[in-house]
C-alpha cells in the first residue's frame, strides 16, 4: 500500500526520497524492521491474550527432562509469525505480483489448517487435533493451486540465455548475456551437474512434441509432494524451544538471496544462473518472514514463553516450499532443508524398523532412543539449548553449501 502511495507522490509531486520505494533492497529492509517490531512488541500482547484465553499447551509425558515444566505454556504462537509477516508485505510489496499473491495465499491457507488443528486440540479436548487425512487434503489443495499457477499463469516466466555466439557487446562494457524473450517453461535448477538446468517437459519427450502440454499432470503432483514433505518436516522439527523458528530463519535468509539474484538481470548474469523476471519482489515477503521468525524467537528460545503450534509450523513449512518452487530451486530443498529432512527421515526409519522387527522377531526394535531426531539427543542427556544451537550450526553449514552449489557444476 505504501509502495503505491510513494509511487504516486514520486510521479505527480516529485516528493524527495519517494523514489527509494522503487528499490527492492530498501523495501526489504523496511519489511524486516517492521516485522521484527511487530513480533517483539505486539508478540507480548498476543502471548498475554493466549494466556487469558487459557491456550496453554497440554504436554504428554514422554520421559524427557524438563518436559512437564512446559505444561501451560501458551501455544498457537504461530499467529505472531503470520501477522508479523503479512502486515509489512501489505505495506511494502507490489501486491499485483503473482509470486507475492501465491505466498500470501500460502500463508493464510496453511495458517488456517494449523489454527484448526490447534483449536481442536485445545477447545475440543481432541489430543490428535485435525485428522491427518484432512491436513493432507489441505496440503494437496495448496499444491494444486501453486502447481497450476506455476504452469498456467502467463506472468510466471523464465528468460533463457542465447548461445555464446549471440553475445553482444555494450558500449564501454564487457560482453553480457543476451536473453531470448521471456517464455513459459518448467525449467528448474539441479545441483552438482555441469548443465544445471532441467526441464520437466523432458519427462514426456518420449511421447512426442504434443505431449508437453500435459506435463502439468507430472509437475503438479511433484509440487504437492514437496509442499507436503516440507510442511510436515517443519511440523516435526517444532519439538523443542527455538529449533523450528531458528532453522527456518536460516533457510529464509538463503532463499531471500536466491530470490533477489534470480530476479536481477545483472547478478543472475554475474553468477551465470537462471534469470526469472519478477521474483525479486519476493525478497520483501521473505525478509518480512525472516524478521517475524527472529522476533518470535525472542519469546520462543529456552525457556519458551510461547509455542508456535501447528498454526506456525505448518505455515512456515508451506512458505519455504512455495518459495523454493517459485525460484526454481526445489531440488536444493534436501540440502537447504536438511534439518527438516533428517527429522522426517528419523521418524520414517524408526516406525519402519519397529514394524519390520516386530513382524520378524515378535518384538519391535528401535534405531533411535526416540524420534524425531532431536528427542533422541534429549534421551542421550543433551540439554535442549545445546541441541538447538548445534542444529542451527548444521543449518548454517547446509545453507552455505546450498549457495555454493550455484557454482559447483
Amino acid at each position: 500500500m505504501l509502495y503505491y502511495l510513494f509511487e504516486f507522490l514520486e510521479k505527480n509531486y516529485q516528493l524527495p526520497g519517494a523514489g527509494l520505494f522503487e528499490f527492492i533492497t530498501f523495501r526489504a529492509a523496511l519489511a524486516v524492521i517492521l516485522s521484527l517490531f511487530i513480533a517483539t512488541v505486539y508478540g507480548k500482547k498476543i502471548i498475554r491474550f493466549l494466556q487469558k484465553k487459557q491456550m496453554g499447551e497440554s504436554i504428554r509425558d514422554l520421559g524427557l527432562e524438563g518436559q512437564q515444566e512446559k505444561a501451560g505454556t501458551p501455544t498457537m504462537g504461530g499467529i505472531i509469525i503470520i501477522l508479523a509477516t503479512i502486515i509489512p508485505v501489505l505495506l511494502f510489496a507490489k501486491l499485483e505480483n503473482i509470486y507475492v499473491i501465491l505466498l500470501l495465499i500460502t500463508t493464510v491457507w496453511m495458517g488456517v489448517i494449523g489454527f484448526v488443528d490447534d483449536y481442536l486440540k485445545k477447545f475440543r479436548n481432541d489430543k490428535d487435533g485435525l485428522a491427518g487425512k484432512y491436513k493432507v487434503v489441505g496440503q494437496v489443495g495448496l499444491g494444486i493451486i501453486v502447481g497450476a499457477t506455476m504452469f498456467f499463469h502467463q506472468d510466471i516466466t523464465v528468460k533463457r540465455e542465447k548461445p555464446q555466439d549471440a553475445l553482444i557487446e555494450n558500449v564501454g562494457q564487457t560482453n553480457v548475456r543476451e536473453f531470448y524473450p521471456a517464455e513459459k517453461t518448467l525449467l528448474t535448477t539441479i545441483p552438482f551437474v555441469k548443465k544445471n538446468e532441467f526441464n520437466y517437459e523432458s519427462l514426456l519427450s518420449w511421447a512426442g512434441e504434443g505431449a508437453k502440454k500435459y506435463v502439468w499432470l507430472i509437475f503438479i503432483p511433484i509440487v504437492i509432494f514437496i509442499i507436503t514433505a516440507v510442511s510436515n518436516g517443519a511440523n516435526l522439527t517444532d519439538g523443542i524451544d527455538g529449533l523450528a523458528a531458528g532453522t527456518s530463519a536460516i533457510i529464509g535468509v538463503t532463499l531471500a538471496i536466491f530470490a533477489w539474484v534470480s530476479g536481477n538481470v545483472i547478478f543472475s548474469d554475474y553468477l551465470n544462473i537462471m534469470y526469472i523476471p519478477n521474483t525479486g519482489e519476493m525478497t520483501i515477503f521473505i525478509m518480512s518472514f525472516v524478521g517475524a521468525l527472529i522476533g518470535f524467537l525472542w519469546y520462543n528460545t529456552y525457556p519458551a514463553q510461547v509455542f508456535m503450534g501447528d498454526t506456525g509450523s505448518l505455515t512456515i513449512g508451506g512458505i519455504i516450499a512455495v518459495i523454493a518452487i517459485a525460484i526454481r530451486k526445489e531440488w536444493l530443498i534436501p540440502i537447504l532443508c536438511g534439518i527438516f529432512l533428517m527429522e522426517n527421515f528419523s521418524v520414517v526409519l524408526q516406525v519402519g524398523w519397529f514394524k519390520y522387527t516386530k513382524k520378524k522377531f515378535g518384538e519391535g526394535r528401535r534405531i533411535f532412543k526416540m524420534a524425531p531426531l532431536h528427542h533422541h539427543y534429549q534421551k542421550k542427556g543433551f540439554h535442549e539449548s545445546k541441541i538447538v544451537t548445534r542444529f542451527w550450526i548444521v543449518g548454517i553449514l547446509l545453507a552455505i553449501l546450498t549457495i555454493v552449489t550455484l557454482k559447483i557444476r
